[in-house]
């Protein structure tokens, strides 16, 4: 019944917005949390990359509008990812340096909470007109103000919305302080209620997201990367699978090109993906909750290790995963790579265009001056690296972190070509504005000026 009455709003926006629908592929999080306990008994099981439909959030909704208190508070911001929880969130419980720590407390200690990470932002978007259809009210807008002028009743249903702002037109206020006050506004109004006694079911969503992920599922030969290129082509075999138990893949790992130099160059694409070599069975683990190592022995005696380590961000909903080391070993000697750029959501894989510590290729991979032999030179290049050590479901990646950066050469040639104009405009401007003219002249038919001379 509530999956029918949420999808019956839905079905007129698609008649009235198609478009609109066609071109909302991204997600926005969605966080409830209730003062009655045991609205969710269990978390969602949802595999890694899901994205929450509407008929699945109007399922969670049912059950805490017909299980919990008629009190809905709904706090919608204009923008918002879980990106944001994870930049601007505490690691771990440390909410010294986090913007949510009224968030963090109330999602915690409350009875009932559910976060899902990813839920399509149309669906999102519709929750006044499904809550005001499930709860029989119109959604009251109110702020901190208005609030303590109400006088909520248990057994009356109201639909109280609260609207928080992501930006400002003047980008004068930075988007961590805007979070910050957004996050007081929402403890301020939990404790007025908390204050009044009033039972209550919470939402906090978004409009729109504030991240824009342009991330598409990488199946493998699918990177995309070829606007205005002539690369050559992708290959095309299967990604290296580490089975753990019962031939369960649990660990993906894929390139274009590995190359490792000591001395001389060696390229073990085809040793690693288009025969026997390597042996991944010998050394390698997963651990989905913490620590995975993805060992690669080649029968020349060389082996390369892939240590990951999967972190809990509490307010996010879902761990990040680490490249923590990348290590290369050769009898006696071995070199260590530090890689912490390399890093993505755990229900993701991670893929970069260059991992190496060339400078020339960004220098993801950081030598460790600790190790043991640092006399040797080690150089180690992988081209259209992909790994994913958690959360793997099948023989196929999931959505893909992607390294690259916003601003390609392109983009800083336009932008210094355009300071320059702007500067050479400036400076004519400045000189045409310093001109001044003579405040007197000669009258050509006057008497000419005579100037007498001592003899």
């Amino acid at each position: 019944m509530a999956a029918g009455m949420f999808l019956l709003p839905l079905s007129v926006l698609l008649v009235l917005g198609a478009p609109w629908r066609a071109a909302s592929s991204q997600q926005v999080p969605v966080l409830l949390w209730s003062s009655e306990s045991s609205l969710w008994t269990s978390p969602p099981g949802t595999h890694g990359g899901h994205v929450t439909t509407d008929l699945q959030l109007g399922q969670y909704l049912d059950t805490a509008l017909s299980n919990g208190p008629r009190n809905v508070l709904l706090f919608l911001q204009e923008k918002l990812s879980i990106e944001d929880f994870t930049a601007f969130g505490g690691v771990y419980g440390n909410k010294q340096d986090s913007v949510f720590p009224n968030l963090e407390n109330i999602m915690e200690s409350s009875p009932s909470s559910l976060v899902l990470p990813a839920v399509d932002w149309y669906a999102a978007n519709i929750l006044p007109t499904y809550l005001k259809e499930k709860l029989g009210v119109s959604p009251l807008h109110v702020d901190q103000t208005t609030l303590l002028e109400l006088r909520l009743n248990e057994s009356i249903p109201s639909l109280l919305v609260v609207r928080l702002p992501y930006g400002n037109s003047a980008g004068i206020v930075s988007t961590k302080d805007i979070l910050r006050a957004n996050d007081e506004v929402i403890g301020q109004v939990l404790s007025t209620l908390k204050s009044e006694g009033v039972p209550y079911t919470a939402l906090l969503t978004a409009l729109r997201p504030s991240w824009v992920n342009k991330e598409n599922d990488f199946a493998v030969g699918s990177f995309g990367r070829q606007l205005l290129a002539t690369a050559t082509p992708t290959p095309t075999y299967p990604p290296l699978v580490f089975n753990q138990t019962q031939g369960i893949p649990c660990m993906l790992f894929w390139a274009s090109n590995i190359k490792v130099f000591m001395g001389q160059e060696m390229d073990l694409t085809n040793a690693t993906f288009r025969g026997s070599d390597p042996d991944i069975t010998k050394d390698s683990f997963c651990n989905r909750s913490g620590n995975s190592m993805l060992v690669l022995n080649y029968n020349n005696g060389l082996k390369i290790v892939f240590r990951l380590q999967s972190r809990w961000y509490p307010v996010s909903g879902r761990p990040w995963f680490t490249l923590n080391q990348v290590e290369l070993f050769n009898g006696t000697v071995n070199a260590t790579f530090l890689a912490p750029q390399v890093n993505a959501p755990s229900n993701y894989s991670y893929h970069c265009e260059y991992v190496s510590n060339l400078a020339q290729h960004g220098s993801l991979l950081v030598r460790n001056t600790s190790e043991s032999s640092p006399g040797f030179t080690w150089q180690l290049t992988i081209t259209d690296f992909q790994i994913q050590a958690f959360n793997v479901t099948g023989t196929k990646f999931h959505y893909a972190s992607d390294c690259a950066g916003f601003f390609s050469p392109g983009i800083w040639m336009g932008l210094v070509t355009t300071l320059l104009f702007v500067f050479i405009l400036t400076y004519g401007l400045h000189m045409v504005m310093s001109l001044k003219t003579m405040d007197r002249f000669d009258d050509p038919k006057g008497p000419s000026i005579s100037v007498p001379q001592n003899e």
